[in-house]
């Protein structure tokens, strides 16, 4: 499936959301809670209703699914072949921080896997894309778009990144087995995009993370030569199962075989 002519319109879309969210960011913001505790504002709205209705134009005959309206029934999800997968807003606790580490993540599923991924970080303006055989690519200030490729250091110390907000119990364990390292923390899908320009070389998630936290960073990850792959060595797929939540992952480049038996390590049972 070609989906590259889709990209320059959803990267207009995702500038319009992230306009909305900067004026909210500008601006006092009251601070909600939704059901699962976790901290909603007026900017995740509004960027969720500017990207349904721009998604909507594009691509009447795919559904969507936002983080911001995510109680679809798996009976009627199960049935998509084809959907784009959002979150309005990643990274609303580092919002809320007003450290700048928060992006728009619009991406297009098809068959179970990310085709096309835009993460926008507006603090400052820095743009990933990529779409399926297209390559991945960052702007930065509106500049010229650079292709990324993973890298990976041959000896440690390892460059790890890590999350800003969200530890566990297994990161800390896996600190302690990986030998020599460096780590740098960031907040939202930023994580995989460092793994994709090659400033990282391992990007291990072992706490809960939504599907729409992962795809379109995921679909950038995998056009610049890495995987995210779970525990068992298996790229993640999408809306495979009535939950939306992720296993445990691992972000590095294809075909590294240092940490997946460092992870496994660290498990209290062993795949």
């Amino acid at each position: 499936m070609d989906c590259s002519d889709l990209l320059e319109p959803v990267i207009a879309i995702a500038k319009a959301a992230a306009k909305a969210v900067l004026e909210v960011y500008s601006e006092d913001f009251e601070v909600t809670e939704k059901s699962d505790h976790s901290p909603l504002t007026r900017a995740d709205l509004q960027s969720h209703h500017l990207i349904v209705k721009g998604l909507q134009g594009l691509s009447p005959h795919y559904p969507i699914l936002s983080e911001e309206a995510a109680d679809i029934p798996y009976e009627v999800r199960s049935t998509w072949s084809t959907y784009w997968l959002v979150d309005p807003l990643d990274g609303t606790k580092e919002f809320i921080k007003r450290n700048g580490e928060f992006t728009v993540n619009i991406a297009l599923i098809h068959h179970h896997q990310p085709l096309l991924g835009v993460v926008l970080a507006p603090v400052p303006e820095r743009l990933y894309f990529a779409a399926m055989g297209q390559g991945a690519y960052r702007s930065v200030a509106g500049q010229p778009p650079v292709r990324l490729q993973v890298g990976g250091t041959e000896e440690g110390p390892w460059r790890l990144i890590g999350s800003r907000s969200h530890g566990s119990n297994e990161w800390d364990r896996f600190l302690e087995t990986v030998g020599s390292y460096v780590l740098d923390t960031v907040g939202s899908s930023l994580k995989f995009c460092r793994i994709a320009e090659a400033s990282a070389d391992l990007y291990p998630r072992f706490g809960p993370t939504s599907e729409w936290d992962t795809a379109a960073a995921h679909a950038i990850v995998l056009e610049a030569g890495g995987t995210v792959c779970d525990l068992q060595g298996v790229e993640l797929l999408y809306n495979m199962k009535p939950s939306l939540l992720n296993p445990f992952f691992l972000v590095h480049a294809k075909g590294d075989q240092r940490w997946l038996p460092l992870a496994q390590s660290i498990l209290p049972h062993p795949l």
